[in-house]
Protein backbone atom coordinates (compact mmCIF):
# COMPACT_ATOMS: atom_id res chain seq x y z
CA UNK A 1 0.00 0.00 0.00
CA UNK A 2 1.08 3.53 -0.78
CA UNK A 3 0.36 5.81 2.18
CA UNK A 4 0.15 9.59 2.47
CA UNK A 5 0.47 11.10 5.94
CA UNK A 6 -0.70 14.71 6.19
CA UNK A 7 1.10 16.91 8.72
CA UNK A 8 4.57 17.82 9.92
CA UNK A 9 4.79 17.10 13.65
CA UNK A 10 5.86 14.40 16.04
CA UNK A 11 2.45 12.77 15.72
CA UNK A 12 2.96 12.39 11.97
CA UNK A 13 6.46 10.96 12.42
CA UNK A 14 5.04 8.43 14.90
CA UNK A 15 2.28 7.50 12.44
CA UNK A 16 4.84 7.10 9.65
CA UNK A 17 6.98 4.90 11.90
CA UNK A 18 4.01 2.71 12.85
CA UNK A 19 2.79 2.39 9.27
CA UNK A 20 6.29 1.59 7.99
CA UNK A 21 6.34 -1.54 10.17
CA UNK A 22 3.42 -3.08 8.28
CA UNK A 23 4.25 -5.72 5.66
CA UNK A 24 1.53 -4.15 3.53
CA UNK A 25 3.32 -0.78 3.33
CA UNK A 26 5.18 -0.24 0.05
CA UNK A 27 5.72 3.54 0.11
CA UNK A 28 5.22 6.47 2.48
CA UNK A 29 4.73 10.13 1.54
CA UNK A 30 4.38 12.97 4.04
CA UNK A 31 2.91 16.39 3.33
CA UNK A 32 4.92 18.30 4.31
CA UNK A 33 6.69 16.01 6.83
CA UNK A 34 9.89 16.83 8.73
CA UNK A 35 13.48 15.72 9.15
CA UNK A 36 12.40 12.44 10.72
CA UNK A 37 9.77 11.45 8.17
CA UNK A 38 12.33 12.06 5.41
CA UNK A 39 14.14 8.93 6.60
CA UNK A 40 10.98 6.83 6.16
CA UNK A 41 9.66 8.10 2.86
CA UNK A 42 9.31 11.13 0.62
CA UNK A 43 8.38 14.55 1.96
CA UNK A 44 6.07 16.60 -0.27
CA UNK A 45 6.27 20.42 0.06
CA UNK A 46 2.51 20.88 0.37
CA UNK A 47 0.57 22.93 2.92
CA UNK A 48 -2.06 20.62 4.49
CA UNK A 49 -4.60 23.45 4.21
CA UNK A 50 -4.24 23.49 0.42
CA UNK A 51 -6.91 20.85 -0.01
CA UNK A 52 -6.81 20.73 -3.79
CA UNK A 53 -3.02 20.38 -3.80
CA UNK A 54 -3.16 17.53 -1.28
CA UNK A 55 -5.83 15.72 -3.32
CA UNK A 56 -3.85 16.23 -6.54
CA UNK A 57 -0.69 14.87 -4.94
CA UNK A 58 -2.59 11.86 -3.63
CA UNK A 59 -3.80 11.11 -7.14
CA UNK A 60 -0.36 11.71 -8.65
CA UNK A 61 1.39 9.41 -6.14
CA UNK A 62 -1.30 6.73 -6.51
CA UNK A 63 -2.08 6.83 -2.79
CA UNK A 64 -4.10 3.94 -1.37
CA UNK A 65 -4.65 5.51 2.06
CA UNK A 66 -4.30 9.07 3.38
CA UNK A 67 -3.93 9.57 7.15
CA UNK A 68 -4.72 13.11 8.27
CA UNK A 69 -2.90 14.29 11.39
CA UNK A 70 -3.75 17.96 12.18
CA UNK A 71 -7.13 19.36 13.15
CA UNK A 72 -7.25 22.37 10.82
CA UNK A 73 -7.40 20.44 7.52
CA UNK A 74 -9.95 18.06 9.03
CA UNK A 75 -12.16 20.98 10.02
CA UNK A 76 -11.70 22.42 6.53
CA UNK A 77 -12.95 19.19 4.94
CA UNK A 78 -9.77 17.49 3.70
CA UNK A 79 -11.11 13.99 4.41
CA UNK A 80 -14.24 14.83 2.38
CA UNK A 81 -12.15 16.20 -0.49
CA UNK A 82 -9.93 13.12 -0.61
CA UNK A 83 -12.90 10.77 -0.58
CA UNK A 84 -14.51 12.77 -3.39
CA UNK A 85 -11.30 12.18 -5.34
CA UNK A 86 -11.54 8.45 -4.75
CA UNK A 87 -8.79 8.33 -2.10
CA UNK A 88 -9.48 6.38 1.09
CA UNK A 89 -8.88 8.71 4.05
CA UNK A 90 -8.47 8.07 7.77
CA UNK A 91 -10.07 11.09 9.37
CA UNK A 92 -13.61 12.32 10.02
CA UNK A 93 -15.71 14.46 7.72
CA UNK A 94 -15.85 18.19 8.38
CA UNK A 95 -19.34 17.66 9.83
CA UNK A 96 -18.10 15.09 12.35
CA UNK A 97 -14.88 17.04 13.04
CA UNK A 98 -17.06 19.79 14.55
CA UNK A 99 -16.75 17.77 17.76
CA UNK A 100 -13.34 19.50 17.96
CA UNK A 101 -13.71 22.57 15.79
CA UNK A 102 -16.65 23.90 17.86
CA UNK A 103 -16.60 23.50 21.62
CA UNK A 104 -20.20 24.67 21.76
CA UNK A 105 -21.26 21.99 19.27
CA UNK A 106 -19.36 19.43 21.37
CA UNK A 107 -21.24 20.58 24.44
CA UNK A 108 -24.57 20.15 22.64
CA UNK A 109 -23.57 16.62 21.63
CA UNK A 110 -22.57 15.72 25.18
CA UNK A 111 -25.79 17.11 26.59
CA UNK A 112 -27.87 15.13 24.11
CA UNK A 113 -25.79 11.98 24.65
CA UNK A 114 -25.92 12.31 28.45
CA UNK A 115 -22.12 12.33 28.75
CA UNK A 116 -20.72 13.83 31.96
CA UNK A 117 -19.05 17.21 31.40
CA UNK A 118 -18.63 20.60 33.05
CA UNK A 119 -21.60 22.92 33.40
CA UNK A 120 -21.36 26.26 31.66
CA UNK A 121 -22.85 29.04 29.58
CA UNK A 122 -22.39 30.32 26.03
CA UNK A 123 -21.65 34.02 25.49
CA UNK A 124 -21.79 36.03 22.27
CA UNK A 125 -20.57 39.38 23.60
CA UNK A 126 -17.89 40.47 26.05
CA UNK A 127 -20.03 42.63 28.41
CA UNK A 128 -22.30 39.69 29.25
CA UNK A 129 -19.27 37.44 29.82
CA UNK A 130 -17.63 40.01 32.10
CA UNK A 131 -20.86 40.31 34.09
CA UNK A 132 -20.97 36.53 34.49
CA UNK A 133 -17.36 36.47 35.74
CA UNK A 134 -18.19 39.10 38.35
CA UNK A 135 -21.23 37.14 39.48
CA UNK A 136 -19.16 33.97 39.93
CA UNK A 137 -16.60 35.83 42.03
CA UNK A 138 -13.11 34.69 43.12
CA UNK A 139 -14.44 31.44 44.59
CA UNK A 140 -15.98 30.39 41.29
CA UNK A 141 -13.20 31.04 38.79
CA UNK A 142 -14.17 29.23 35.58
CA UNK A 143 -12.46 27.78 32.54
CA UNK A 144 -12.90 30.09 29.53
CA UNK A 145 -12.90 28.60 26.03
CA UNK A 146 -13.01 30.03 22.53
CA UNK A 147 -15.59 28.21 20.43
CA UNK A 148 -13.38 27.38 17.45
CA UNK A 149 -9.89 26.06 16.76
CA UNK A 150 -7.15 28.29 18.14
CA UNK A 151 -3.89 26.35 17.73
CA UNK A 152 -3.86 25.31 21.37
CA UNK A 153 -4.41 28.87 22.61
CA UNK A 154 -8.18 28.81 22.93
CA UNK A 155 -8.55 27.82 26.58
CA UNK A 156 -7.77 29.91 29.66
CA UNK A 157 -7.80 28.71 33.26
CA UNK A 158 -7.31 32.04 35.07
CA UNK A 159 -5.69 32.33 38.47
CA UNK A 160 -7.74 35.36 39.60
CA UNK A 161 -10.61 37.63 38.59
CA UNK A 162 -8.40 40.09 36.71
CA UNK A 163 -6.91 37.26 34.66
CA UNK A 164 -10.42 35.98 33.92
CA UNK A 165 -11.52 39.36 32.55
CA UNK A 166 -8.31 39.60 30.52
CA UNK A 167 -8.96 36.11 29.08
CA UNK A 168 -12.48 37.10 28.04
CA UNK A 169 -11.17 40.07 26.05
CA UNK A 170 -8.33 38.07 24.53
CA UNK A 171 -10.47 35.12 23.47
CA UNK A 172 -13.20 37.31 22.01
CA UNK A 173 -10.40 38.60 19.80
CA UNK A 174 -10.15 35.19 18.13
CA UNK A 175 -13.69 33.85 18.49
CA UNK A 176 -17.22 35.17 18.07
CA UNK A 177 -18.53 32.98 20.90
CA UNK A 178 -17.09 31.89 24.25
CA UNK A 179 -17.95 28.95 26.45
CA UNK A 180 -17.47 29.69 30.15
CA UNK A 181 -17.52 26.50 32.18
CA UNK A 182 -17.22 25.34 35.75
CA UNK A 183 -13.63 24.47 36.57
CA UNK A 184 -13.15 20.76 37.10
CA UNK A 185 -10.60 19.46 39.58
CA UNK A 186 -8.78 16.15 39.44
CA UNK A 187 -6.26 14.49 37.15
CA UNK A 188 -6.39 14.60 33.37
CA UNK A 189 -6.27 11.59 31.09
CA UNK A 190 -6.37 11.29 27.31
CA UNK A 191 -8.57 8.53 25.88
CA UNK A 192 -8.24 7.79 22.16
CA UNK A 193 -10.21 5.27 20.13
CA UNK A 194 -10.41 4.37 16.46
CA UNK A 195 -14.02 4.65 15.28
CA UNK A 196 -15.73 3.28 12.18
CA UNK A 197 -19.08 1.77 11.27
CA UNK A 198 -20.49 2.62 14.69
CA UNK A 199 -17.80 0.54 16.44
CA UNK A 200 -14.74 1.46 18.49
CA UNK A 201 -11.28 0.08 19.10
CA UNK A 202 -9.90 1.72 22.26
CA UNK A 203 -6.19 2.57 22.45
CA UNK A 204 -4.07 2.80 25.63
CA UNK A 205 -4.80 5.75 27.90
CA UNK A 206 -2.18 8.46 28.32
CA UNK A 207 -1.40 11.65 30.26
CA UNK A 208 0.49 14.70 28.99
CA UNK A 209 2.25 17.60 30.68
CA UNK A 210 1.13 20.83 29.03
CA UNK A 211 2.93 23.62 30.87
CA UNK A 212 6.41 24.71 29.88
CA UNK A 213 8.12 24.55 33.28
CA UNK A 214 8.90 22.01 35.98
CA UNK A 215 6.21 21.77 38.61
CA UNK A 216 3.63 22.85 35.99
CA UNK A 217 4.89 26.42 35.95
CA UNK A 218 4.46 28.88 33.13
CA UNK A 219 2.18 28.99 30.08
CA UNK A 220 0.52 26.07 28.34
CA UNK A 221 2.21 24.49 25.35
CA UNK A 222 1.30 21.80 22.85
CA UNK A 223 2.72 19.30 25.35
CA UNK A 224 6.14 18.94 27.00
CA UNK A 225 5.96 15.24 27.79
CA UNK A 226 3.64 12.28 28.09
CA UNK A 227 3.29 8.76 29.40
CA UNK A 228 0.94 5.90 28.60
CA UNK A 229 -1.09 3.41 30.62
CA UNK A 230 -1.73 5.38 33.85
CA UNK A 231 -3.09 3.43 36.79
CA UNK A 232 -5.28 6.11 38.40
CA UNK A 233 -7.96 6.32 35.70
CA UNK A 234 -9.92 3.21 36.67
CA UNK A 235 -11.22 0.71 34.12
CA UNK A 236 -10.49 2.02 30.61
CA UNK A 237 -13.45 0.06 29.27
CA UNK A 238 -15.79 2.17 31.42
CA UNK A 239 -14.47 5.38 29.87
CA UNK A 240 -15.10 4.28 26.31
CA UNK A 241 -18.53 2.86 27.17
CA UNK A 242 -19.67 5.96 29.05
CA UNK A 243 -18.04 8.63 26.87
CA UNK A 244 -17.11 7.58 23.35
CA UNK A 245 -19.95 5.22 22.50
CA UNK A 246 -22.79 7.68 23.29
CA UNK A 247 -21.03 10.47 21.37
CA UNK A 248 -20.52 8.24 18.32
CA UNK A 249 -24.20 7.29 18.43
CA UNK A 250 -25.34 10.90 18.78
CA UNK A 251 -23.20 12.08 15.86
CA UNK A 252 -24.59 9.29 13.69
CA UNK A 253 -28.12 10.30 14.66
CA UNK A 254 -27.32 13.80 13.40
CA UNK A 255 -26.15 12.49 10.01
CA UNK A 256 -22.51 13.14 10.92
CA UNK A 257 -21.12 9.63 11.50
CA UNK A 258 -17.66 9.77 13.01
CA UNK A 259 -15.03 7.65 11.30
CA UNK A 260 -11.48 8.31 12.37
CA UNK A 261 -9.82 8.90 15.73
CA UNK A 262 -12.01 10.20 18.56
CA UNK A 263 -9.97 11.60 21.44
CA UNK A 264 -11.60 12.50 24.74
CA UNK A 265 -9.72 14.72 27.17
CA UNK A 266 -11.11 13.77 30.57
CA UNK A 267 -10.85 14.91 34.17
CA UNK A 268 -10.76 12.02 36.64
CA UNK A 269 -11.88 12.57 40.23
CA UNK A 270 -13.85 10.90 42.98
CA UNK A 271 -16.95 12.09 41.11
CA UNK A 272 -16.01 9.98 38.08
CA UNK A 273 -14.95 10.93 34.55
CA UNK A 274 -15.96 14.30 33.11
CA UNK A 275 -15.10 15.40 29.57
CA UNK A 276 -13.00 18.54 29.20
CA UNK A 277 -12.92 18.48 25.40
CA UNK A 278 -12.96 16.26 22.34
CA UNK A 279 -10.43 16.12 19.54
CA UNK A 280 -11.13 14.59 16.14
CA UNK A 281 -7.60 13.25 15.52
CA UNK A 282 -4.62 11.60 17.14
CA UNK A 283 -3.17 13.62 20.01
CA UNK A 284 0.31 15.11 19.99
CA UNK A 285 2.39 14.06 21.94
CA UNK A 286 0.06 11.25 23.09
CA UNK A 287 0.42 9.36 19.81
CA UNK A 288 4.18 9.11 20.32
CA UNK A 289 3.76 6.88 23.40
CA UNK A 290 0.55 5.06 22.45
CA UNK A 291 1.56 3.64 19.07
CA UNK A 292 4.79 2.03 20.35
CA UNK A 293 2.69 0.01 22.82
CA UNK A 294 0.65 -1.64 20.05
CA UNK A 295 1.56 -5.08 18.75
CA UNK A 296 0.17 -5.85 15.32
CA UNK A 297 -0.49 -3.98 12.10
CA UNK A 298 -1.45 -0.32 12.59
CA UNK A 299 -1.77 0.20 8.85
CA UNK A 300 -4.38 -2.55 8.62
CA UNK A 301 -6.32 -0.98 11.51
CA UNK A 302 -6.37 2.49 9.95
CA UNK A 303 -7.04 1.27 6.43
CA UNK A 304 -9.98 -0.87 7.53
CA UNK A 305 -11.37 2.09 9.50
CA UNK A 306 -11.05 4.30 6.43
CA UNK A 307 -13.33 1.79 4.69
CA UNK A 308 -15.90 1.82 7.49
CA UNK A 309 -14.78 -1.28 9.38
CA UNK A 310 -13.01 -1.96 12.68
CA UNK A 311 -10.37 -4.68 12.48
CA UNK A 312 -10.65 -5.74 16.14
CA UNK A 313 -7.74 -8.19 15.86
CA UNK A 314 -5.35 -5.91 13.96
CA UNK A 315 -3.56 -4.63 17.07
CA UNK A 316 -3.32 -5.38 20.78
CA UNK A 317 -1.80 -3.29 23.55
CA UNK A 318 1.19 -4.62 25.47
CA UNK A 319 1.41 -4.51 29.26
CA UNK A 320 4.31 -2.06 29.16
CA UNK A 321 4.25 1.67 29.78
CA UNK A 322 5.96 4.35 27.73
CA UNK A 323 7.34 7.77 28.64
CA UNK A 324 8.04 10.55 26.14
CA UNK A 325 10.11 13.65 26.95
CA UNK A 326 9.85 16.63 24.59
CA UNK A 327 13.01 18.55 23.73
CA UNK A 328 12.08 22.10 22.76
CA UNK A 329 13.72 25.31 21.55
CA UNK A 330 14.37 27.58 24.52
CA UNK A 331 11.85 30.41 24.46
CA UNK A 332 8.94 28.23 23.29
CA UNK A 333 5.95 28.76 23.45
CA UNK A 334 6.96 32.37 22.82
CA UNK A 335 9.78 33.57 20.55
CA UNK A 336 12.64 31.18 19.81
CA UNK A 337 15.45 30.69 17.31
CA UNK A 338 15.81 27.79 14.86
CA UNK A 339 18.34 26.40 12.41
CA UNK A 340 20.62 24.71 14.94
CA UNK A 341 22.19 21.36 14.09
CA UNK A 342 21.03 18.44 16.23
CA UNK A 343 23.74 16.01 17.38
CA UNK A 344 23.55 12.70 19.19
CA UNK A 345 20.61 11.23 17.31
CA UNK A 346 22.72 8.21 16.42
CA UNK A 347 23.74 7.63 20.04
CA UNK A 348 20.39 6.62 21.54
CA UNK A 349 19.62 3.05 22.56
CA UNK A 350 18.34 0.76 19.82
CA UNK A 351 14.97 0.32 21.51
CA UNK A 352 14.46 4.05 22.20
CA UNK A 353 12.44 6.06 19.69
CA UNK A 354 13.10 9.68 18.75
CA UNK A 355 10.16 11.26 16.99
CA UNK A 356 10.86 14.51 15.15
CA UNK A 357 8.48 17.47 15.35
CA UNK A 358 10.22 20.77 14.64
CA UNK A 359 13.09 19.52 12.49
CA UNK A 360 14.21 19.89 8.89
CA UNK A 361 17.13 18.89 6.68
CA UNK A 362 19.55 21.67 5.72
CA UNK A 363 21.36 21.96 2.37
CA UNK A 364 23.97 19.45 3.54
CA UNK A 365 21.37 16.92 4.67
CA UNK A 366 21.97 17.61 8.36
CA UNK A 367 19.04 17.59 10.78
CA UNK A 368 18.41 21.06 12.21
CA UNK A 369 15.79 22.62 14.46
CA UNK A 370 12.84 24.26 12.71
CA UNK A 371 10.16 24.66 15.40
CA UNK A 372 9.30 25.07 19.06
CA UNK A 373 8.80 21.45 20.00
CA UNK A 374 11.76 19.78 18.31
CA UNK A 375 11.89 16.11 19.36
CA UNK A 376 10.08 13.61 21.57
CA UNK A 377 12.31 10.90 23.06
CA UNK A 378 10.25 7.81 23.89
CA UNK A 379 11.24 4.83 26.02
CA UNK A 380 9.27 1.74 26.97
CA UNK A 381 9.53 -0.24 30.19
CA UNK A 382 7.79 -2.63 32.53
CA UNK A 383 6.75 0.32 34.71
CA UNK A 384 6.71 4.11 34.63
CA UNK A 385 9.89 4.52 36.69
CA UNK A 386 11.91 2.26 34.41
CA UNK A 387 10.66 3.88 31.21
CA UNK A 388 11.26 7.34 32.65
CA UNK A 389 14.85 6.59 33.60
CA UNK A 390 15.61 5.25 30.12
CA UNK A 391 13.97 8.22 28.42
CA UNK A 392 15.95 10.81 30.36
CA UNK A 393 19.20 8.87 29.96
CA UNK A 394 18.73 9.12 26.20
CA UNK A 395 17.54 12.73 26.22
CA UNK A 396 20.90 13.68 27.72
CA UNK A 397 22.69 12.12 24.74
CA UNK A 398 21.04 14.52 22.27
CA UNK A 399 22.00 18.17 22.02
CA UNK A 400 21.38 21.33 20.04
CA UNK A 401 21.87 24.99 20.83
CA UNK A 402 19.16 26.39 23.14
CA UNK A 403 17.77 22.92 23.87
CA UNK A 404 15.25 22.83 26.72
CA UNK A 405 13.22 20.10 28.39
CA UNK A 406 11.33 19.57 31.62
CA UNK A 407 13.02 17.37 34.20
CA UNK A 408 9.86 16.09 35.90
CA UNK A 409 7.90 14.34 33.15
CA UNK A 410 6.22 11.22 34.62
CA UNK A 411 8.04 11.77 37.90
CA UNK A 412 4.77 11.27 39.75
CA UNK A 413 1.70 9.65 38.27
CA UNK A 414 -0.40 12.09 40.25
CA UNK A 415 1.00 14.98 38.21
CA UNK A 416 -1.36 14.13 35.36
CA UNK A 417 -1.54 16.81 32.71
CA UNK A 418 -0.08 20.18 33.55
Amino acid sequence: MRVLIVGSGGREHALAWAVSRSPRCSAIFCAPGNGGTAALGENLPIDPMELEAVAAAAKDKRIDLAIIGPEDPLAAGLADRLRDAGIAAFGPSAAAARIESSKIFAKEIMQSANVAHAGGEVFRDAPAAHKWIEMLGPAGLPAIKADGLAAGKGVAVPADIDAAHEAVDQLFGISERLLIEDRLEGREVSAMAVAAGGELLPLPLSCDWKRIGDGDAGPNTGGMGVYAQPQFAGRPADIFTQVHEPVIAELAARDAPFEGLLYGGLMVSDAGHHVLEFNARFGDPETQVVLPLLDGDVLELLNEAAHGRIAQDAVAATDETAVGVVMASRGYPNAYETGFEISGLDSVDDDVLVFHAGTALDEDGKVVTSGGRVLCVVARGADRETARAIAYDNVRRISFENAYYRSDIALLEAAGAG
